[in-house]
Formats: structure tokens, sequence, C-alpha cells
């Protein structure tokens, strides 16, 4: 564990390290050594020489200011790694979620995320600060001691080098036991972190289903698996703590017998006696304070798992050659894709959108379309194939020169909690408040900000939680509109708004599609229809591909599902007959 903490101390604070475990060990061999003076100064204190006590009180008392001085210059060094490392390893986590796969943060928790780079940074950076020097003084100042009783009784020696290894065996169980429970409690913990700002998100639902309050269930669970995972830690690890416990006050009445008999059966005086079950004190304390901080330890070295595993995780290939796309084309050439490997998601696609032309994909649920359009943005890289963006493989991108040429607009709409000006500006943080504004109109947004209290100004929530699901895709589609980039990828997500909403933001897709290449997953008849090509896609395959005329001539699958949603949309309930 110590040599992984060390590992994530950043370059800067690395020159630091050498001193800092020198400070600690340092002051432990003064700790040790005050310890064993401890010897001859009570031995002569108690004993018919009190004047010879005076030849022992002067190294110790240079031992006690060796302590302290190097107390404090550990502490003082202690201190700069741990906050330079705290604020390194938040910087470092950060950059590398950057560098991780969009697809990667699919499925994942944002709680468990937070947890990482917020709590267990802060407590890695108590470990260093505070904890490290401590870990380190419990193994050196028993040892020390041990070593420096050879030279007043090997008898004792002997039972501290037996005693220490038993203890730290012990402990070390212990120390396997608690891992267990604390990750089995992070779990529970970014269970009921996620419930809870479920329960704070989504309290219109909520209520509305009367789910509230006991008959929440998911997040009753979760707060009671938190606490059922918090008392078995309790049952697992507390008995360990107290065995060890009981160990150690073993240790220290041994240590005593051991004296006791050499004062009773040997050469030594009672008052060499009393010193040496001082000392056995001394040696037991560090042991007993690493159980002390055995729990806070072993919560530090799950943190310093969880952080270590996030920065191990592989990031995403980047290529560092500078490419120039040609024509705004996209291009998919036998195309394999899955999630997990042996499960295919999508297999041998090969199609090309035209410069300037759309291609709608349609359909059945889960034949794969949505994937296809986060490929195209390198959410994940293809298992077997190649996809070209403006002529390139978007492998071959960098990432910026690949996003700069693609307009993504989902049906998952993330609204950040600033104002309604600052989540258009995202789509392109250097645009001037004119071209926001312009961007906006042409999406209606406009009519949005007249109806919201502080017009342009007004913050709209966590995740737009104050908007409706229109206005929030009318600023997702306001965004896109000011990246102007040439290339639109639009899973298109109107199915679900009433139909002013769908009416306005149709409008607002048609204005960002004008004169760029899209490639839609489409759900509305109309943007079927007029689409240059279209794609039929069913169990991770292009069955028919076509014009709209083309393939309702043909009489095939496209035409099965073009009369199944043409029905559906004439469809509307009729009142029940009276009498």
């Amino acid at each position: 564990m110590i040599r992984t903490v060390l590992s994530l101390i950043p370059a800067e604070y690395a020159r630091l390290t050498p001193r800092f475990l020198a400070a600690v060990v340092a002051q432990a061999i003064c700790q040790a050594i005050a310890y064993v003076l401890l010897v001859p100064v009570l031995k002569s204190l108690f004993g018919d020489d009190q004047a010879a006590a005076w030849a022992w009180v002067a190294p110790m008392l240079v031992a006690v200011v060796g302590v302290l001085v190097l107390g404090y210059l550990q502490s003082l060094l202690g201190l700069r790694i741990g906050v330079g490392m705290q604020a390194d390893l938040q910087t470092r986590l950060g950059d590398q979620l950057n560098t991780l796969p969009l697809g990667w943060f699919e499925g994942r928790s944002a709680a468990a995320l937070s947890h990482v780079v917020v709590d267990d940074v802060r407590e890695v950076q108590g470990l260093v600060a505070y904890l490290l020097a401590k870990v380190i003084a419990g193994v050196v100042v028993p040892l020390g001691v041990a070593v420096g009783m050879l030279f007043v009784d090997w008898r004792i020696a002997v039972t501290m080098f037996v005693a220490a290894p038993v203890l730290f065996a012990v402990n070390s169980i212990a120390g396997r036991l608690y891992s267990w429970s604390d990750r089995r409690i992070h779990d529970a913990a970014v269970e009921s972190d996620t419930r809870v700002v479920e329960f704070a998100q989504a309290q219109p639902v909520l209520r509305a289903f009367g789910a509230v309050g006991a008959r929440n269930r998911a997040l009753d669970a979760a707060l009671t698996g938190q606490r059922s995972a918090i008392v078995r830690m309790v049952f697992t690890a507390v008995p360990s703590l107290f065995v060890f416990t009981i160990l150690v006050q073993a240790a220290f009445l041994v240590l005593a017998y051991v004296a006791v008999e050499r004062v009773t059966h040997g050469p030594l005086s009672a008052a060499a006696a009393v010193a040496l079950v001082a000392v056995g004190s001394r040696f037991i304390e560090p042991l007993t304070q690493a159980a002390q901080l055995g729990t806070t330890l072993r919560s530090g070295a799950a943190a310093v798992d969880r952080i270590a595993g996030l920065l191990a995780e592989p990031a995403l290939p980047e290529s560092t050659t500078p490419v120039n796309p040609g024509a705004a084309t996209v291009g998919f050439d036998t195309v394999s894709f899955g999630y997990e490997t042996g499960k295919p998601v999508l297999e041998d696609i090969s199609f090309t959108v035209p410069a300037g032309t759309t291609t709608a994909i349609v359909g059945p649920s889960g034949s794969g379309k949505s994937t296809l359009l986060r490929l195209v943005a390198r959410y994940h890289d293809v298992t077997r194939g190649r996809i070209e963006v403006g002529g390139a493989d978007v492998r071959e991108q960098p990432t910026v020169t690949l996003l700069g040429q693609l307009a993504l607009v989902s049906q998952q709409v993330y609204l950040f909690n600033r104002s309604v000006i600052e989540n258009i500006r995202v789509g392109r943080p250097d645009a001037t408040d004119e071209e926001v504004r312009r961007a906006a109109a042409a999406a209606r947004v406009d009519e949005i900000a007249e109806r919201l209290p502080d017009g342009w100004d007004t913050v709209v929530g966590e995740g737009g939680a104050s908007l409706s699901g229109g206005e929030r895709q009318r600023i997702s589609i306001a965004r896109a509109l000011l990246k102007d980039a040439p290339v639109v990828l639009l899973d298109e997500a109107t199915s679900a708004l009433d139909p002013h909403s769908e009416a306005v933001v149709v409008r607002g897709v048609h204005q960002l599609s004008r004169g760029k290449t899209v490639l839609v997953v489409a759900h509305r008849l109309a943007t079927i229809a007029h689409a240059d090509q279209i794609l039929f896609l069913d169990g991770g395959r292009i069955l028919e591909r076509g014009t709209h005329d083309e393939l309702l001539t043909a009489g095939g699958r496209y035409a099965d599902f073009w009369n199944e949603r043409s029905r559906a949309a004439g469809w509307r309930l009729e009142p029940a007959p009276v009498g």
C-alpha cells in the first residue's frame, strides 16, 4: 500500500519524499533510543548510584530533542506533500476522465466518480499528511526497541522479536477482513448517494405515483443496504480488533513476566525490572496505536486502490498526427462492433453518406441504431472494419479534429446548472452574445427566455430541471446550430413531445440540417420519407437500403415498418358509446 501511495505523489513533490521518509524513520529511531535509555536511567535512579543516571540523561535528552525537531520537520513535509498531492490527483483524475472513451461513462454512476475524485482523494491526502508517519513509526519503533534490548537482556529482546511478527500477522488478517467490508460499504454508499440524487431530482414523478417516504422502495432499500454493510463491518472488523488488543496486552504481560522472572531467578535488580517493564510499555504503545489507526488506515488503503484503478483505466488511443479532413462525408466499411466479446451488436455494416445528404436509419428497438451513431463520434472503437469522417479514419484523427466536424443531438439532453445563454454557449465557447442569440432564435429559444423570470440569465437547474423536455431539446439544437459543424448526428427525440413542442423542434432540426451531412436515427415519418437514403437495420445488420419510394415498391421489411407507423400516426381515442 505504501508503495502505491508513494507512486501517486506528483513529480513536483517527489523530491521531498526522501526527506520526508528520512525524517519519519529518524524520528522513530530517536524514539526507540529514548525508550531504551530509560533502562539505565531508571536503573540508576532506583538503584544505589543515582549520580550515574546523569550520564544517561544527556544522550536521552538529545534523543528527545531529535524526536521533537524531526517530528516538526516530517509534519511540515507531510503536509506539503499531502496538500500538493490532493490538488495534483484531482487534476490527474480530471485529465484521465477526459481521455477515456465516451462509452466508458455509459452506465457508470456519477456518484461513484464523485466519491473517488472528492472523498477518496481527500482521504489519501490525510493518509500522507498524518497517517503514513504513524504507520512507519509503528514498525520502526518496536523494531528499534527490540534491537536495543539485545544490549540489555537478550531474553527480553527475543520475547519482543517473537511478539512483534505475531501481532503484525493478526493485524494483517484484520486488515483483509476490513478491506472486504470497506468495499461493501463503498458500493452501498455509492448506491445510496445515487438514490438520494434521484430522489431529489425526480420529486414530481415520485409524488405523482406516491413513491415518497417509505413507499420509495429503491431509496429505502439503498439506505437499508448501507446500514447493513456498516453493521456487517462492525461484526467483522471489531472482533479482529478486539483479538488484536487482547494479544497486545498479552504481549505486555509476557514481557513483564520475563522481567520479573529475571529478578527472582536471575541477576537483574528490582530497579532494572521496573525499567524493563517501562520500556516494554513503550514497545507496546506503537502497536496499540497502529491498531487504533487500523480502521482509518485500511479505509485509506481502499481509497488508494480506487484512485489507482481509475488512473489505470485504458485511455482512448489518441492520434497526434494532424489531419485535414476533406468533404463532409461519413463512411462505414465492413464495421463490426460488440460491447462484450462474442456478443456482436453490429455486423458487417457498410454504407456511405455523401456530403450534403441525409441518411435515415430505421428499424426495431435494439437493432443497433444509436450504437451506430455513437461509433461515428468514437464513443467506442470498432471491433473490425473502419469508420471515416471527412475521408479519414476516426481512429487516426485527433479527438479535437474529429469532434470539431460533428454536432450531436441526442435523445438525452443534459443542461448544466447555469443560465440559458451559458448552456447554449457550450456549443462554441468563444462565440459572441450576438452569435449565441442568433442560434437561439433559430431554435426558438428566445420564446423560452421571454417567459423565464430572469430571461437569458435564468439558471435552468441541475440537468435543466426547471424546463420541459421540448425546451431542453430546443437548447440542445441551439448549441448545435452555434457550433455549425458540417456533419450532424441526430438521434431524433420528438416522439415524447407535445404537438407544439414537436413542431418547433422539427423546424429547428430543419434549420440545423440545411446544407449539412446528416445521419439520423429517424422516428418521424416525414423525416424518413424525405431522406436521400434509408437504411433498415435489424439484428445489427443492414437488411434493406434505398430511397423511400424504392423501399416501398420492394414491399419488404421497410414497407411493413412504414405501414405500421402510418396506421399508428392516424390512431386516436374515440368516445365510448352511451347507453
